[in-house]
């Protein structure tokens, strides 16, 4: 690895670089607290509930807020409901908002908006699907308090509200809630933190938010913790900066030019780990990443599932995980679909993902009636890890004598193309790469990943009974012996149908000025930009 920025390619990168990040002239604006932040991807997408990208989840966790924040320990704790009660059958569940909310438009957060938001985000979302199948009905009682109510005493109520990993149950205003679910919503009112500028958004290059003037944080200052706790805005401004190449961003952390760097290559930890006022911060006990690849079920080959196996026997989890990060200490071989290292990781199924045999899957692929047609990849060409995970899945694939149909496209255009139900020759797909959060992958009921809800599910749509009854019984089950014993065949079944395929999980500390910025709060999966102060 060279740090040589003389070279013209480098110079032209930095120039970019330095036009996105200045400053807008006058004097007023030299008073502001700017927090100028590089993170993972480019913000293209404002809906946070059309979308599963970790990236509109973090810019939906600055503009909105959410009834409930699970906490670092993942329970539930109240954001903007101010009580709440339980009936003793556990049937009927009773919110109270808080007073005073309002969004960035001045209007006041209703029952109605919530209700409304909540349908929407049940119809679109694993996790509320999932919670909504057990929904008889909600209701206004008046403006700040409603009922949700139903049919059985489901387990996961809170939890679902206040989950971390994408997609987050954000309330919107009724009139962008009433949005269809599969239509995005391209307003961005919401009652968080923060509120977005849309005149100065640029995708491709920043996305700005000032403080909402609006929002009320909880009383009494509570420490926050993950998606819980008071949410105080630190900064005047935030500009999320887009550089996609990461040697430029370090310069840009390193010089001074921007504040804070979400997702460091780890080629470049030492470095930072040594730059005069930069400082590394771990973001939590669990792996961060977890790293999928999805095949579409719909569609040949991969409608068979003795074909879906046969990939299992291309995975070498060592090749994906030194491409993308390299260094050992920060990755994990994890051959199961429930995060490793957490209390309910289990062999369960496992078996089947470490006989790395390239030669037998070929074979299996004959027999499941595959006869060389080309299987289209949809391949990222602008994601730090993405990117590479899915190059070492092309090269394995052909070396195997697999035809493959590549087609390139920014990460932003995979996320639109994935939602296709067509067959890859009308516009549609076989496989793409991505990844999803450590924490919320060591819940079955919370890992909508592991989901197989057919056409209700996710990109892929795994379609399978069993997966969803045990995912299910989970959320009835009342000790944690039988919550890991159901976990254990949950994995087992899942992955016998490959409703996905892991590659390992891994974790990229942050990196941060630590000359200028106080109060970062870590967080496993969506990174939390409220809080941050300017020194």
């Amino acid at each position: 690895m060279t740090t040589n920025f003389t070279s013209r390619i480098a110079r032209a990168a930095l120039a970019a670089a330095a036009l996105a990040l200045a400053a807008p002239p006058g004097a007023a604006l030299a008073q502001e607290k700017v927090l100028k932040a590089v993170l993972h991807a480019d913000v293209r997408v404002i809906d946070p509930i059309w979308t599963t990208q970790t990236i509109a989840n973090i810019h939906g966790m600055l503009v909105y807020d959410t009834l409930f924040g699970n906490d670092v320990n993942m329970v539930p704790k109240p954001q903007m409901v101010g009580k709440y009660e339980i009936s003793a059958d556990k049937l009927t569940y009773t919110f109270t908002l808080r007073d005073g909310l309002k969004f960035s438009d001045g209007s006041a957060v209703t029952s109605k908006d919530a209700i409304a938001s909540l349908q929407r985000w049940g119809k679109k979302d694993g996790v509320g699907i999932r919670l909504f199948s057990f929904v008889d009905k909600m209701e206004a009682v008046d403006d700040k308090t409603f009922k949700m109510m139903l049919k059985q005493p489901y387990g996961m109520v809170l939890e679902s509200l206040g989950k971390t990993n994408s997609s987050v149950a954000v309330i919107m205003r009724e009139k962008e809630a009433q949005t269809d679910h599969n239509t995005q919503v391209k307003e961005s009112i919401g009652s968080g933190p923060f509120m977005m500028l849309k005149d100065q958004w640029v995708p491709g290059s920043k996305a700005v938010y000032v403080k909402n003037p609006h929002y009320v944080p909880r009383p009494g200052n509570e420490p926050p913790s993950s998606f819980a706790g008071s949410k105080i805005a630190g900064v005047d401004r935030i500009e999320l900066i887009w550089i996609a190449d990461s040697q430029t961003a370090m310069s840009a952390l390193i010089n001074g030019e921007v504040d804070f760097y979400e997702n460091p290559g780890i080629d470049f930890l030492p470095i930072l780990a040594k730059a005069r006022g930069v400082k590394l911060m771990k973001t939590g006990d669990l792996d961060g990443t977890h790293g999928m690849i999805r095949l579409n079920h719909l569609h040949p080959p991969f409608d068979n599932v003795k074909a879906r196996q046969a990939m299992y026997h291309l995975i070498n989890q060592e090749d994906f995980l030194r491409a993308i990060v390299g260094d050992a200490e920060y990755y994990r071989v994890c051959h199961g679909l429930i995060t490793c290292g957490s209390p309910l990781a289990n062999d369960g199924g496992s078996a089947m993902l470490k006989d790395y045999n390239p030669k037998k899957a070929l074979q299996l692929l004959k027999e499941a009636g595959y006869k060389g047609e080309p299987i289209t990849i949809l391949a990222t060409t602008d994601h730090n890890t993405i990117t590479p995970a899915t190059q070492v899945l092309i090269q394995a694939m052909r070396e195997a004598g697999i035809n493959l149909d590549v087609q390139s496209m920014d990460w932003g255009s995979v996320v639109s193309r994935r939602a296709k139900k067509e067959p890859p020759a009308q516009g549609g797909w076989n496989i793409f790469i991505t990844t999803t959060g450590g924490v919320g992958s060591a819940n079955p009921v919370l890992h909508t990943w592991i989901g197989a809800a057919c056409d209700k599910g996710l990109f892929g749509w795994p379609c399978d009974a069993k997966i969803e009854e045990l995912r299910n019984a989970y959320a009835f089950a009342q000790t944690d012996e039988e919550k890991k014993k159901i976990a254990r065949e949950l994995q087992t079944r899942a992955i016998e149908q490959v409703v996905y395929i892991p590659f390992g999980q891994w974790s990229t500390p942050l990196a941060y000025r630590a000359d200028r910025l106080e109060g970062i709060v870590p967080n496993t999966g969506l990174t939390v930009l409220w809080g941050i102060r300017k020194k």
